[in-house]
């Protein structure tokens, strides 16, 4: 009997947090839910919340408030921790907000290793730029792998993977033998 009342309970708990989860993405997010999909959402968490609560119920009484108790818990609990996410997500562009020239310094840096791959004539000319077999490319290769990853994660230090992806630039195009004259101006 415990062993059931147990996996009844994890039931309980899966089917409310994902029902919870989904409902309040419908009710909060886009143009606003359908009714027929929103009636289909809650059925179908019904349809496993339902058992979860009154099988126990029936083999125990006092189960029966316990799953209740569990269930709103949950939906409770899956509620903070998605305004918690929401919080975090709406703070991330604030953050970021005192750093705006750090985006446009990344696209500028990628825009200038993109015209070695880009301009047959760079390619030719230099075509350790585009070798990662090259210590200095595979570097530099890993650097944009960081910015992007730092650009779009938050509590990241986006700022610092920009400068370690212009330095590694810089090093990519020295070991490339990229004359200074061959570079574009810094805007």
């Amino acid at each position: 009997m415990p062993a059931m009342m147990l996996l009844w309970g994890v039931a309980l708990v899966l089917a409310t947090a994902a029902t919870t989860y989904v409902l309040h993405r419908k009710l909060t997010h886009g143009r606003g839910p359908e009714p027929d999909g929103l009636f289909w959402d809650v059925f179908g968490g019904l349809v496993v919340i339902a058992p979860a609560i009154l099988v126990p119920a029936v083999q125990w009484a006092p189960a029966g408030l316990i799953m209740i108790f569990v269930g709103i818990a949950t939906a409770a609990g899956t509620l903070l921790s998605i305004r918690k996410v929401e919080r975090i997500h709406a703070a991330e562009p604030r953050r970021r907000a005192g750093f705006p020239d750090d985006a446009a310094r990344h696209e500028r840096i990628l825009e200038q290793w993109r015209q070695y791959e880009l301009d047959p004539a760079r390619t030719i000319d230099f075509p350790a730029m585009t070798d990662v077999r090259s210590a200095e490319t595979a570097a530099l290769t890993r650097a944009m792998r960081e910015a992007e990853y730092c650009r779009v994660t938050a509590g990241t230090d986006y700022r610092a993977a920009v400068e370690r992806l212009a330095e590694a630039l810089a090093a990519a195009e020295l070991a490339a033998g990229v004359p200074t004259a061959a570079l574009p101006a810094p805007r």
